[in-house]
């Protein structure tokens, strides 16, 4: 490290950073349409350093299903496909996994030479490092999603899925704040705007963490109808299971229920912020959030009326990301 603090390469570090964060945004698209199409449980194996290519050649090809007929899902859901079925299945996970073996690489290795190269300072080394050990861990937690889902039912723990899309959501925030302050963004906002920012990140945030619980319940094919949950504003059976306090993870009424009155909250705080907090932000981007915000709760309408479409529901969960890339967004123009 023989460079002088001066010549750190903040511009560089901050390009590599944001297209990392592009990354895991993708992740995030290609495992919700890896869940939506079921699509999750077809490689039955872990495999991090040797996983890279796919079968080749028919013998691999019947290896690979062949280890997927002692699987749940082909059990009880799927034991009518065959060699050709499974690989309609098994590319988007395959695809999934391959880019998280990508990432790893993009990430490590211009991490390594900017530490080796420059004397970079010691609270971005070790939010550099934290990023590392992060992704290394979110490796580690989709395979124990997946675990769950190869033992008795064909289905993954919602908690799990959960827990799965939180550290990517939190990875993700983690690479864009530290991109825009290592690019020296400039700031335009007034920080009296930092705390709304940052509630509303958390916000958006706890929706989205309500939204996998949903989907780990299969519980956008229920309820159907909106403003009110099959004629009721406050349907009957919150409290169904017991003890109670389950009921906000596993029953797909309290469930369902949560998630659309975060989604209104989310909308409310985002109109509110931009009343109150509009001037202080000249950049126009409360505005954009407050607009990304309704949008995202109309596709979150659509998503429910058409019973979970794969797509409506895709494009639910990529509007998502954008409304929090906003509020992380407008977080750091508020310093």
């Amino acid at each position: 490290m023989t460079a002088a603090r001066s010549e750190t390469p903040y511009g560089a570090i901050g390009t590599w950073l944001f297209i990392c964060a592009g990354l895991v945004f993708a992740m995030v698209l290609l495992g919700g349409i890896t869940r939506l199409t079921e699509s999750g449980l077809s490689i039955v194996y872990w495999r991090p350093v040797t996983g890279w290519l796919p079968p080749l050649g028919d013998t691999e090809w019947s290896a690979a299903f062949e280890a997927y007929r002692s699987s749940p899902e082909f059990r009880q859901l799927n034991f009518w496909m065959s060699v050709e079925d499974f690989k309609g299945i098994f590319w988007l996970e395959y695809l999934h996994r391959l880019l998280g073996r990508v990432l790893g690489l993009v990430y490590f290795l211009p991490f390594a030479w900017f530490l080796l190269r420059f004397r970079l300072p010691r609270a971005l080394v070790l939010r550099l490092t934290l990023l590392l050990f992060l992704g290394g861990a979110q490796g580690a937690l989709g395979w124990y999603m997946v675990k769950s889902g190869l033992v008795e039912q064909p289905t993954v723990s919602q908690y799990r899925l959960a827990a799965h899309l939180g550290l990517a959501v939190l990875i993700y925030a983690l690479l864009l704040f530290t991109a825009l302050g290592a690019r020296n963004f400039d700031r335009q906002a007034d920080p009296k705007a930092r705390p709304a920012a940052i509630w509303l990140a958390a916000l958006v945030f706890v929706t989205m963490i309500w939204g996998a619980f949903l989907a780990g319940i299969d519980g956008g094919a229920t309820y159907n109808t909106f403003p009110l949950m099959n004629g009721h504003l406050v349907p009957p059976g919150l409290l169904a299971i017991s003890p109670a306090w389950l009921n906000p993870f596993e029953n797909v009424t309290m469930v369902q229920l949560l998630h659309r009155l975060l989604a209104v909250a989310t909308v409310i705080a985002a109109f509110g912020i931009w009343l109150v907090h509009r001037r202080n932000v000249p950049s126009g981007t409360l505005g954009i959030v407050a607009v990304l915000a309704l949008a995202q709760f109309c596709l979150g309408i659509a998503t429910i009326l058409s019973g979970a479409s794969v797509y409506i529901a895709w494009s639910h969960q990529a509007g998502a990301m954008l409304l929090f890339t906003g509020a992380i967004w407008v977080w750091r123009e508020a310093g």
